[in-house]
């Protein structure tokens, strides 16, 4: 390089830096318009979110050994569905998520695809049960029914919920100034959406 060119350059690179160090000190001065408290405050509204998601998850789980053992009295010979039931119940009971996996594309699909695999025996379920008028005329399992559609739809809400506030954090951290904050503060990465089964965002049709 010509000694003369190097000497215009630098002075163009000491510009460079000093903007940036520049701007982080304003940043860190007013952090608020930074968003330094605003994207924290975000991801812990994506954590509070999925919390919800899971809670209804698990209230469906729940709900299964009762179902179970009440399709059983009516209907033994059902066996292959209720397996398929019980173990995909086992499989959503075992493939847990933490709030901190949020980013991670891969734990994100393993726990939808255990709870869509919990989905699709249920709905099995359902449609093998309408061969039995006696069970779908029984008040226990009548209640159990509510209880599982009721649950569902809590599920549906919650998802959209999660996932419209994921897609909030993901755009605000990539926004500027956010984006510069983050990335010379706060290191925040996006959050997976929680991609449901085709069909999941109906809930089971009881039809009695």
């Amino acid at each position: 390089m010509h000694p003369i060119s190097s000497i215009y350059r630098v002075p163009g690179l000491l510009a460079s830096r000093f903007a940036l160090l520049l701007a982080m000190i304003l940043c860190l001065m007013n952090l608020t318009a930074c968003g330094y408290n605003q994207m924290q405050r975000q991801e812990e509204a994506v954590f509070r979110a999925f919390g919800d998601l899971q809670a209804a998850l698990q209230r469906r789980t729940d709900l299964v050994p009762n179902l179970v053992e009440t399709v059983k009295g009516f209907a033994r010979q059902e066996r292959e569905v209720l397996t398929q039931v019980i173990e995909a119940r086992a499989k959503a009971t075992q493939t847990q998520i933490n709030p901190g996996d949020l980013a991670d594309p891969q734990a994100v699909q393993n726990f939808a695809q255990a709870q869509g695999e919990l989905s699709s025996a249920l709905s099995r379920l359902l449609v093998v049960v309408e061969q039995y008028p006696q069970l779908t005329s029984n008040q226990a399992f009548r209640d159990l029914m509510h209880q599982l559609e009721g649950t569902e739809n809590r599920i549906n809400v919650a998802r959209q919920r999660y996932n419209e506030i994921v897609e909030t954090f993901n755009a605000s951290i990539r926004t500027f100034p956010n984006s510069l904050t983050n990335s010379l503060l706060l290191h925040l990465e996006r959050k997976e959406f929680f991609r449901a089964a085709p069909g999941a965002e109906q809930a089971p049709q009881v039809k009695f």
